[in-house]
């Protein structure tokens, strides 16, 4: 199939599989004789696990490291686990994180009545604020 084929059917753009291509995260494509790149099942399905673990919130880095495991034959459980553990923790802090934000942003539209002029509304006094950093441990 050709790349426009395996893109739709793995849900993903043509730039997107050239992209992984780049990355080697998906073998180069052979070609047709009349050059277009040209791709197998095999490669459908690699698409779709990238995909997937995309979806899981794996990096790219953690992908190669998936797929690598995975074509493994003498690999190990404890290595996927490894990996997807500290994918969860980083997740779990994540959640963390924006549930700050959350709780900051959420007291500071209590805290402003939504109407009358700017002038001490407590939204726009606390991202000016330096402190608003420290609250809502907002990064850049």
């Amino acid at each position: 199939m050709r790349i426009g084929q395996i893109a739709s059917q793995a849900g993903v753009g043509v730039d997107t599989v050239r992209y992984y291509e780049r990355l080697r995260l998906l073998p180069s494509a052979g070609r047709s004789a009349s050059g277009y790149r040209m791709y197998g099942s095999r490669d459908l399905e690699r698409l779709q696990f990238i995909r997937r673990a995309k979806a899981l919130g794996f990096s790219l880095a953690d992908v190669a490291e998936l797929l690598r495991l995975a074509m493994d034959d003498s690999g190990n459980r404890a290595d996927v686990h490894a990996l997807a553990s500290l994918r969860l923790q980083a997740i779990e802090a994540e959640i963390a994180r924006l549930q700050t934000v959350r709780d900051t942003l959420d007291r500071l539209v209590c805290q402003c009545a939504g109407s009358g002029p700017i002038a001490n509304c407590p939204i726009i006094d606390a991202v000016m604020s330096h402190d608003i950093r420290n609250t809502a441990q907002v990064h850049d």
